[in-house]
């Protein structure tokens, strides 16, 4: 059975603090889908970019002043960023007790996201380079298959559900992501190749959400995932058709809420008055690093989801 239900809630990615084994505690206890957690507050090893380059198999890469760069071979700074990972995942597998969940969602940079983020040896950003994006989405989709059957091996029993963030998607379609210079845009490649290596990396798991929580988010193009994630406040009115015909097909739909019961339940009912959504999973609107409370905001998101 697909875990993207009404009375369900998960978490985005991010939380605030520090220590991983509080953060795996928290959702663990709070969420009848608990994902492992994302920590930034950690800085830049456990940031969007740090944190998706800590997931490429056999693809090197170091900090400069300008910030993540592809190198030759292994860096110290991508050793620590691959350290990072691995003590989130042992402090999960600390915190379940051997009683496992049904089901856990992972989170990864997506390969489109993480061309816009990571620069080539010479400095321009990988998007500017066709070929960078294409080894950069199979580098990931090998490194997702060994962290989710390394999660899988912890977890036995557990179903894992993989999701690729792409906050980026619709400034790389839409040619709105800056040169590294900064004095020009770079242009869009072709949608095609766009759901192509997206495909790739997709194709790491079977069970797949893709994220996306700018505003307008290209629908069509994330229900490739089988389930989308996206925030309700981004959405716009003209995106109600193509929503509609996405979830009538089957696809999943992970919505964003305020953290607030009646205010996430009056959101939901706005967009089952004008979608028509019967089956949804509340999530927060955005990750939570700079919440001050997260505890109290799981709790609200499900109650909310619960009352539905």
């Amino acid at each position: 059975m697909t875990p993207w239900r009404t009375g369900t809630a998960t978490g985005v990615g991010s939380l605030p603090g520090t220590d991983p084994l509080e953060a795996a505690k928290l959702v663990l206890g709070e969420l009848a889908i608990p994902h492992l957690p994302e920590l930034p507050n950690r800085g830049h090893l456990t940031d969007l970019a740090g944190r998706g380059a800590a997931l490429l198999a056999d693809l090197y890469v170091d900090v400069q002043p300008t910030g993540w760069r592809f190198v030759p071979r292994a860096s110290r700074e991508g050793r620590r960023a691959k350290d990072l990972l691995r003590q989130d995942v042992d402090a999960f597998e600390l915190a379940a007790h051997g009683e496992h969940p049904e089901h856990v969602k992972v989170q990864a940079t997506g390969p489109w996201t993480l061309a816009t983020l990571i620069e080539l040896h010479r400095g321009d950003k990988a998007l500017a380079d066709h070929q960078a994006v294409a080894d950069i989405a199979q580098s990931l989709a090998e490194g997702l298959r060994q962290h989710v059957a390394d999660l899988q091996g912890r977890l036995p029993g557990t179903t894992i559900h993989l999701q690729l963030d792409e906050p980026s998607l619709n400034g790389v379609l839409h040619a709105a992501i800056p040169t590294a210079s900064g004095f020009a845009t770079l242009r869009a490649p072709d949608p095609q190749t766009v759901r192509a290596h997206l495909r790739t990396a997709l194709a790491a798991h079977d069970s797949t959400v893709l994220h996306c929580c700018a505003r307008r988010p290209p629908i069509a193009l994330l229900a490739e995932a089988g389930a989308i994630s996206v925030d309700a406040a981004m959405l716009d009115p003209r995106d109600d058709d193509v929503l509609g015909e996405v979830l009538e097909s089957g696809t999943g739909l992970l919505l964003g809420v305020p953290t607030d019961v009646k205010a996430a339940l009056q959101v939901v009912g706005r967009m089952r008055d004008r979608v028509g959504v019967r089956e949804l999973t509340l999530t927060p609107p955005c990750g939570l690093a700079g919440s001050r409370d997260p505890q109290r905001e799981l709790q609200q998101l499900t109650k909310a989801a619960e009352e539905l």
